[in-house]
């Protein structure tokens, strides 16, 4: 009787788990994948809700990678054990380049980012978050430019003071962006490193080195610092999905620099890995309703907050993550607030 008992339950939960999942009204039962499409968009056609994609993503063991959707690629919406599943199937358009003698087939095509890739590939390839404002004054910095100019940028060469790392000739140059500091409990959380170019070593003598400017966002100036370039994978495929603690957040900032938050752009959370975000998790943001003052009684009254849009976080950190607003219905602002969706 236990035992029955408990299985029930277990049917139960997982009844209602699946009872979240809502397919999206005229929804399609098959889509094939076209250039330009991201997993986010192609998610919206089938479910009101796009990150539970991973609740009916049915991973096809036969296929390699099966994560990864090319154009091409036929999607079909099919039902198992009466819930609903996503299949795959491979297109035949990606093409393949073969070599020899060993022959190796690679796809041609390149899989579909989960998000617009255009919207954050500076953020993925260039922007950090420093830890510490120890380890962001430690480093080696510009000291001076060629023929005393205090300005420079690519072709230009600059000279650094301070100790580089062994072997490695490749350095990005940073300025000091904003420190954050979280407005609720007054811990640090990091600084924002702006990017402002990159250098080669051409020449080292003591504590000085030689640059050569290969590429500059900005003026390099007097001041800025080096750091080694970062070795990091850039993972743009990974799937939509719900944090896996509760989170209650703030957006700190918007590093384009800009107050009004819309679509596509990028914002900086007061919320990391330690609090249970990872890439992929979609939140979303409230807007803070403002303090107004009863005309009949004199207090003053607390509008309630309202839902205004979603983001998802694309880059995380330890104590601080960066995220994309996919849609808002109207404009966010810093201090709105980041809830689970």
């Amino acid at each position: 009787m236990r035992k029955t008992l408990l299985a029930l339950l277990l049917l139960a939960a997982g009844g209602a788990a699946q009872a979240d999942v809502q397919l999206r009204e005229g929804h399609p039962d098959r889509y094939t994948v076209v250039k330009g499409d991201t997993l986010w968009d192609i998610s919206g056609k089938f479910l009101r809700q796009p990150w539970k994609w991973p609740e009916i993503w049915h991973v096809n063991p036969q296929i390699e990678n099966p994560h990864l959707i090319y154009p091409g690629d036929v999607l079909s919406l099919v039902y198992v054990d009466g819930q609903p599943r996503l299949m795959l199937g491979r297109g035949e358009s990606r093409g393949t380049i073969k070599l020899s003698p060993k022959v190796r087939s690679t796809p041609m095509a390149e899989a579909i980012p989960t998000i617009p890739l255009e919207a954050i590939n500076s953020f993925l390839l260039s922007n950090r978050i420093v830890d510490t404002v120890e380890a962001f004054e430690d480093r080696p910095y510009v000291v001076a430019g060629n023929a005393e100019r205090v300005v420079s940028g690519a072709g230009d060469r600059v000279y650094a003071r301070g100790l580089l790392e062994p072997g490695v000739p490749v350095y990005g140059i940073f300025r000091q962006g904003r420190t954050y500091i979280d407005p609720e409990t007054q811990e640090f959380l990091g600084i924002n490193a702006d990017d402002i170019g990159g250098g080669q070593v051409v020449a080292e003598e003591g504590d000085i080195a030689t640059l050569e400017l290969t590429r500059s966002t900005q003026e390099v100036r007097l001041g800025d610092r080096l750091f080694p370039t970062e070795e990091r994978s850039i993972n743009s495929t990974f799937m939509p999905s719900e944090p896996s603690s509760e989170i209650k957040g703030l957006i700190l900032d918007v590093p384009r620099g800009v107050t009004q938050i819309g679509q596509f752009d990028v914002v900086t959370i007061n919320k990391g890995k330690r609090d249970g975000i990872a890439e992929g998790n979609v939140l979303a943001v409230y807007k803070t309703g403002e303090t107004v003052r009863d005309r009949v009684t004199g207090d003053a009254v607390k509008i309630p907050d309202e839902r205004a849009g979603l983001l998802m976080v694309f880059r995380a950190y330890d104590k601080l993550s960066y995220g994309l607003v996919l849609n808002a219905t109207r404009q966010l602002a810093v201090l709105d607030k980041v809830r689970n969706p």
